[in-house]
């Protein structure tokens, strides 16, 4: 394997290799591996310092609504122009940039919080400011992996990016409460802002090359819309997706702690659903070190059906074992699906694409955000919220099952051919030129 194989993850010298080295031998691999790690440990204590700044601002729900409405909308916005820049300019000057504006954001949350001058609007100002950072991070870093690693090490590097971010996902929350309990917010958001400026350092050493830009922006994201549909898998995938999110997030996110409270022993109870919640989740990324499926979509749509789990169980009224069982199984099935789906992302389609692939996809999974909210808000006054959760539950099936019946999706192999990509997206290219 050559050394510009490492750089583009194009490389197929060890695919048919029964003994597969871990990628954490790349030292760029690592790097990232530590910058994301380091970004997610802020990240998981932010929320409940966010929240709790709120309530120290005067704000209540309505205003905690509004900051985390601002902080999305920007990020629907500006995912669009991220995957253009993406594909346009050095992904790792991007992230670096991302993160520093992401740090500079929170750190001047942290401050005007500390200083006792928050209000609901400057709050919501730094959120704003994060939201644009999300847009341009999220594009490049799904398109960084591959410019790291070679094509057959690709799920192995993916488990490993989620490995310890799902770990912080467990402590984070309680860390997160310790430090607000203790100092107040302000401190936590400075934690968080100090992270995101560690992990710009590091992803500025990774240095990656720009590709090279032929056309005007607009012209290139033209192009990127028409390479998008033409893949019938991947724009079925992101419908299906918008639609399950949606669902999950109405019923979990929403209605889980409304049912626990109910139904069960209210914030202790959902306290167990999320801590089980999140080590499915650790036990899905270690499935994925060890599992590799030859049908890599058809696995990462199958898989998210798990997420119907627990919500038939609140449906259901089960007893609190079953619950959590069906927690857990849902973070294991979640984690596996997204895994699975990222490898077969990044296997099908061309480098110089992944930056506005990635964009279109996300802005239909991040507007299952406000369209899950909104539907629960409007319906939740006229059904009861068990009927509410088993409509979700049906959803959830009928989109998985809905998706699978697409031809295209069950061809999608995880062996690449040559050139990078599998012979499905060959004759993608060859039947579509513009994409």
């Amino acid at each position: 394997m050559t050394t510009n194989d490492i750089g583009t993850g194009t490389g197929t010298a060890a695919e048919g290799s029964t003994h597969t080295p871990s990628p954490l031998r790349l030292p760029a691999f690592r790097r990232f591996v530590l910058a994301q790690l380091v970004s997610a440990t802020g990240s998981a204590m932010a929320p409940l310092a966010l929240a709790y700044a709120v309530i120290g601002a005067g704000g209540g729900a309505g205003a905690l609504g509004l900051v985390l409405a601002t902080s999305t909308v920007p990020t629907v916005a500006f995912l669009l122009v991220g995957g253009v820049l993406a594909d346009r300019l050095s992904r790792s000057r991007l992230l670096f940039l991302g993160n520093l504006l992401a740090a500079a954001g929170q750190g001047a949350l942290a401050l005007v919080v500390a200083a006792g001058h928050a209000s609901t609007g400057t709050i919501a100002a730094c959120g704003f400011v994060s939201g644009v950072a999300i847009a341009f991070t999220t594009p490049a870093a799904q398109g960084v992996v591959t410019r790291l690693v070679p094509a057959h090490q690709l799920q192995q590097a993916n488990a490993l990016l989620r490995l310890p971010t799902n770990a912080v996902k467990v402590v984070g929350p309680v860390a997160g409460g310790l430090v607000v309990a203790v100092s107040g917010p302000a401190w936590a958001l400075g934690f968080d802002a100090l992270t995101f400026g560690v992990a710009a350092l590091l992803l500025l050493g990774l240095r990656l090359g720009a590709p090279v830009a032929k056309g005007s922006a607009l012209a290139d994201l033209r192009e990127g819309w028409s390479g998008f549909w033409s893949r019938t898998w991947l724009w079925t995938y992101t419908a299906a997706g918008t639609v399950l999110v949606a669902a999950w997030l109405a019923g979990y996110q929403l209605l889980g702690p409304v049912v626990t409270e109910q139904e069960y022993d209210g914030a202790r109870t959902w306290g167990l659903v999320q801590g089980a919640f999140s080590s499915g989740l650790l036990a899905g990324t270690v499935v994925c070190l060890r599992w590799k499926p030859e049908r890599l979509l058809v696995v990462a749509v199958s898989a998210s059906s798990g997420l119907a789990l627990p919500l038939a169980a609140l449906a259901l009224g089960l007893p609190l074992p079953w619950l959590l069982l069906s927690a857990v199984l849902a973070g294991i099935t979640l984690d596996v699906a997204g895994v699975t789906w990222v490898t077969a992302f990044q296997q099908n389609v061309p480098d110089a694409e992944l930056g506005r692939m990635s964009s279109f996809n996300q802005v239909g999974e991040r507007l299952a955000v406000p369209l899950g909210y909104l539907v629960v808000a409007l319906v939740s006054s006229a059904f009861a919220d068990r009927s509410v959760l088993a409509v979700c539950t049906g959803i959830i099936v009928a989109a998985t099952l809905l998706n699978l019946c697409v031809r295209d999706v069950r061809r999608i192999r995880r062996a690449p051919s040559r050139n990078g990509g599998t012979r499905l997206e060959t004759r993608n290219r060859e039947r579509t030129p513009n994409s």
